[in-house]
């Protein structure tokens, strides 16, 4: 490779404000540098590029043609340094860039919407894309890179993956107007047994966690329907399909189903923020994960 000229930024400046002015005394004013300092600065670009910018005369300073075409790239290389400063000045201040946020539903049909409102209102250039899925999906989403960060259930996370907590997560029966079960401040898992339930499918962490408390209670649940949406589950607790157990989180305050707590000792679960041990956050990415850091302690209880 050929060598590059070794020419920086104050000097390109110089060579333009000359170009500009067509005197040494007024662009070494523009410059707030003296006459000498300017002529030193345009002898060594001369020198390194081995060619004259400038025909000096008494009266007048005029670019040579080698002159004309080096203050074409000089504009050009001042401007592109311009451009990427400011793209880096708004990517460490969080006002450009992409984030993709992998969340279990249960957060993401909850308390996270109004919080990402907030955060975005003040990074209009932030990209965000947000993946919803179950438990399994957000840790594969983080841990294959293809999110920076997730929100999910931090027992027994695999190796390669850092968990924050951010508080637990205290699920709930969801009744219909009505129920029977709705007359009563708490209701046990035996109770529930009896009821037709609303569930998500086998493999996902929050059923496999219900049928885990049932069997320690004894009883066994009857999985009535199988749905893969918190609001496809509430629209059927709503129409009289059957009950379900859910994060309270999931469940808007305006649904109009009932919401009872489950008997002590309950059913809690740590949820936090999941990234890769090894990898470090982009700014937009970590600004993120500091607004989520105590979503938990507003909105879970």
């Amino acid at each position: 490779m050929e060598m590059l000229p070794d020419l920086g930024a104050r000097q390109l400046q110089a060579v333009l404000a000359v170009a500009e002015e067509r005197s040494f005394v007024a662009a070494a004013a523009r410059l707030r540098l003296s006459q000498p300092a300017l002529t030193r600065l345009i002898q060594r670009v001369e020198d390194v590029l081995g060619v004259a910018l400038f025909e000096r005369s008494t009266r007048r300073v005029a670019l040579t043609a080698a002159g004309r075409e080096f203050v074409a790239v000089a504009e050009r290389v001042l401007n592109d340094l311009r451009i990427a400063g400011r793209s880096l000045r708004e990517l460490a201040g969080e006002q450009r860039g992409q984030v993709i946020l992998a969340c279990i539903m249960s957060v993401a049909a909850g308390p996270l919407p109004r919080l990402l409102a907030e955060w975005r209102a003040t990074r209009p250039g932030v990209e965000l894309h947000l993946r919803e899925g179950v438990h399994g999906d957000v840790l594969e989403a983080v841990r294959s890179g293809v999110a920076d960060l997730g929100i999910t259930y931090l027992e027994a996370l695999p190796e390669g993956l850092a968990g924050e907590a951010l508080g637990e997560a205290a699920f709930r029966a969801v009744l219909p107007p009505g129920h029977s079960l709705a007359a009563r401040p708490a209701v046990t898992l035996a109770e529930l047994a009896a009821e037709p339930l609303i569930s998500f499918p086998a493999e996902a962490r929050t059923r496999r966690l219900l049928d885990g408390a049932a069997a320690a209670a004894g009883v066994a649940l009857r999985h009535a329907a199988t749905v893969t949406q918190f609001a496809t589950m509430l629209a059927l607790v709503r129409a009289g399909v059957g009950v379900a157990i859910v994060p309270t989180a999931a469940v808007p305050a305006e649904s109009g189903l009932v919401l009872r707590d489950l008997a002590p000792p309950g059913l809690r679960r740590t949820i936090g923020i999941v990234t890769l041990a090894e990898r470090e956050l982009a700014p937009a990415a970590a600004g993120l994960r500091e607004r989520l850091r105590g979503l938990m302690r507003q909105t879970q209880e």
